[in-house]
């Protein structure tokens, strides 16, 4: 290692292929230029790419696919090995992505004041919790360990006013949105100015109620044209999803395809790109979207779809109806009425598809990486 650089770990729970990882992915590529970066792994799973510079340390052999028990067995243990880790590589800055890191940063904060514990909280707080049991240990532990930190960085300012207004945050708190690394193929906007009879539509994310495909599904049936529908990721509610698809009578319309590694070659064969979600954190998958130059719609959900698609300013959309935004259109969480029509303004208005593609890639060059990772930098060392 660099002994002019400043010794500092990445503190994740595995380099899956969530959200959070791929943060974390995109940001050591730049980390490793002014650090010498240590990426310390709960778990031994690995999805995105890491720089061959960064030293990879597993606190576990195991993959994260364990009960809920083992997990708080596993917690224990590796509080005590992160903590000689630290103490023996002379860890200077210790940053934290997820809760779990993020309490344990807090712990680490508690018995060794000489080390820097930056936390990252990625997601919605008050909703981001699995159970009343969840809630309730979130709660109690976070205004404990999380304020024991020197700062917290998220990826949305709502993320930010849950956190002091509902879990009693009070150390310094930032934004800095999740980075984006533009595509070197992406949809040129003046070929989506056609009419069509149907859309083309696509969404990518982990089958599970938290995203919402069926709403998706609920609006096709509504519509009741042969708009095609692509569903990209795997999760627990496929075989749900596809036995709606069967009751509708939409087998010919939707393909649930599952997970993929070329996620940016189906982009560019749709014309649309739709967000569901209950909850986010911070839309990885509507901010790619944008970056190939999809005309994208959103729910209304927190956090993120309102910052990216219509710069925070508050909306009111009736049920049933959506709204037409600065970067996209935004409906309301689990309308598909509303979904529906959404879809219909994109399908009948092919100069509004081209305007919204070509804002959309706009929109999303605010988000490169290298602007992103000064911002970052910069929050590090202040």
């Amino acid at each position: 290692m660099n002994n002019t650089k400043q010794n500092i770990t990445i503190l994740c729970i595995s380099l899956g292929s969530g959200g959070a990882e791929k943060v974390v992915s995109l940001l050591l590529k730049s980390l490793k230029s002014d650090y010498n970066v240590n990426l310390v792994l709960f778990y031994n799973a690995i999805h995105f790419p890491i720089p061959k510079e960064v030293n990879i340390v597993f606190l576990s052999d195991k993959g994260p696919d364990r009960p809920f028990y083992l997990k708080a067995i596993d917690t224990i243990r590796f509080i005590f090995k992160y903590k000689r880790f630290v103490k023996r590589e002379k860890i200077s800055i210790s940053i934290s992505f997820l809760a779990f890191p993020n309490l344990i940063n807090g712990i680490i904060a508690t018995f060794n004041r000489s080390i820097k514990t930056i936390i990252s909280e990625r997601g919605f707080p008050s909703d981001n919790v699995s159970s009343k049991l969840s809630l309730y240990i979130s709660k109690l532990f976070y205004p404990i360990f999380y304020n024991r930190c020197d700062k917290l960085f998220s990826n949305s300012v709502h993320i930010n006013r849950d956190l002091k207004d509902n879990f009693g945050i009070k150390i310094p708190m930032e934004v800095i949105y999740n980075p984006i690394e533009l595509p070197e193929n992406i949809i040129v906007s003046k070929d989506l100015n056609t009419r069509v009879k149907s859309l083309n539509i696509i969404t990518a994310g982990t089958l599970n109620v938290r995203k919402n495909q069926i709403m998706i599904i609920r609006a096709l049936n509504e519509a009741k044209t042969d708009d095609k529908l692509t569903i990209l990721g795997g999760g627990n509610l496929h075989d749900y999803l596809f036995e709606e698809t069967k009751k509708f009578k939409l087998e010919e319309n939707v393909n649930l395809a599952g997970k993929v590694k070329n996620v940016n070659e189906y982009l560019l064969n749709n014309n649309c790109f739709v967000l569901s979600s209950f909850t986010e954190g911070f839309p990885n998958a509507l901010l790619e979207a944008m970056a190939i130059g999809l005309p994208c719609v959103s729910t209304n959900c927190l956090s993120g779809p309102l910052e990216l698609l219509n710069e925070n300013e508050t909306v009111n959309i009736k049920n049933g109806e959506f709204y037409i935004g600065k970067y996209g259109l935004l409906v309301n969480n689990d309308d598909h009425i509303g979904l529906s029509k959404a879809f219909e303004f994109y399908r009948n208005n092919p100069e509004n598809r081209e305007k919204y593609s070509a804002l959309s890639l706009a929109r999303a060059k605010e988000y490169h990486l290298d602007s992103i990772y000064s911002n970052f930098n910069t929050f590090i060392q202040n």
